[in-house]
């Protein structure tokens, strides 16, 4: 078990804890976390007692309740059985006061049953792959890169075992369990559209051009993004539109929560990346990007990151928006970028003026180009926490 982060055992709140499958919920909770009692919905068993009747958790608690003051309970995957988010509450605001840790990999379910979200009692953190922080001196950004971070790929020395774990991962999960929270009857068109948002991941969306690929409608392809989005599987990358001036362009971007998810969708796995390459290079900027979303999370940093283009071609990986401040960011997987490879930053910094102006890659040590700051990217990384 790798030390982990995101803390939740210092919660006086209930929690939402969301992540995707296999990011290492359970196993977090099992090593920091001492229940009083652990409800898992995924077991067909426990789930069908609470689905026939919620109300027997209130009884359950209610005996736990009177050898025990503030009780602990886990209810595993909650969005199994959303209704009995209304008994929670009524526990919560009741004289026993327990403390519930509820886990979900989606909040699709959640939203689509309009049920009670417990309206600000419980506080919601998210559980991400692992950073590198976390798997410490073992972490190789080679397999990173290729295979992703989720706990399982992480612990498998075998690059076989590595490329079977994934693929299993994509059919069982992505392919039938997402594909039951889209309650589409054109299951072949949702297969396709995985791979081809796979394919376009990290590039500004044009939702015509992908529904034609696929054979539906705009619409559907948006409604598809956003169930990606609602079962924890990506996340959108939003324009940065301060100025508006700039003829920005509108598009957003989508990212998927894992570098390794991507490959398996675009039957890549197989192939080592090489550094120098197109594909290493956008391997490495999707994994920089997801680190840093991780990192702000974990941190509980106020912050927004977006990224910035616009029609005449400038062009910035990244904007953090926080503290009052503006990180201009830019990755390059290189060891030595030159002033030429800056040109979209510095047309920002001239037009901008951010706090920050940063190039983060792969160099053994830091060094300025015109104020720019090239930092490896582990020392970035240090900074931001």
């Amino acid at each position: 078990m790798y030390a982990r982060l995101l803390d939740i055992a210092r919660s006086k709140h209930s929690v939402f804890l969301l992540g995707p499958r296999q990011v290492g919920k359970t196993s977090l909770i099992k090593a920091t976390l001492k229940p009083d009692l652990y409800v898992n919905l995924l077991l067909q068993k426990e789930y069908l007692r609470y689905a026939k009747d919620p109300s027997l958790l209130t009884a359950e608690v209610k005996v736990i309740a009177q050898k025990k003051k503030s009780p602990l309970i886990v209810v595993d995957e909650i969005q199994r059985c959303p209704e009995l988010l209304n008994e929670i509450h009524s526990m919560i605001e009741s004289d026993i006061k327990p403390r519930f840790v509820m886990t979900g990999s989606s909040a699709r379910k959640l939203k689509r049953t309009g049920v009670n979200l417990l309206g600000g009692r419980a506080i919601k953190k998210n559980l991400f792959p692992l950073t590198h922080g976390e798997i410490g001196s073992t972490f190789v950004l080679s397999d990173a890169l290729r295979f992703g971070t989720l706990p399982s790929l992480v612990l498998e020395s075998d690059t076989t075992e590595k490329i079977q774990l994934l693929q299993s991962y994509v059919e069982t999960y992505l392919k039938e369990e997402v594909q039951q929270e889209a309650i589409t009857r054109n299951i072949p068109a949702f297969a396709r559209f995985l791979e081809l948002a796979a394919f376009e991941n990290g590039n500004l969306l044009n939702f015509n051009n992908i529904a034609r690929d696929v054979g539906v409608g705009s619409k559907t392809i948006k409604d598809y993004f956003q169930i990606l989005e609602d079962t924890l599987i990506g996340f959108f990358l939003l324009p940065y539109t301060r100025s508006h001036r700039d003829k920005l362009v509108k598009h957003p971007k989508f990212y998927f929560f894992d570098p390794g998810v991507v490959s398996a969708l675009k039957s890549t796995l197989s192939s080592e990346l090489i550094p120098g390459t197109p594909p290493y290079g956008h391997a490495f900027e999707h994994w920089c990007i997801l680190e840093i979303q991780r990192l702000l999370a974990y941190r509980n940093k106020e912050a927004r990151i977006h990224f910035f283009k616009t029609n005449d071609g400038t062009e910035i990986d990244l904007i953090i928006e926080m503290n009052n401040e503006v990180w201009a960011i830019e990755i390059k997987s290189s060891s030595h970028p030159t002033g030429s490879d800056l040109r979209g930053l510095k047309s920002f910094v001239k037009d901008h003026k951010p706090n920050f102006a940063i190039c983060l890659c792969q160099t053994p040590r830091p060094f300025v180009i015109d104020k720019i700051e090239v930092l490896p990217w582990i020392d970035f990384f240090d900074r931001l926490q």
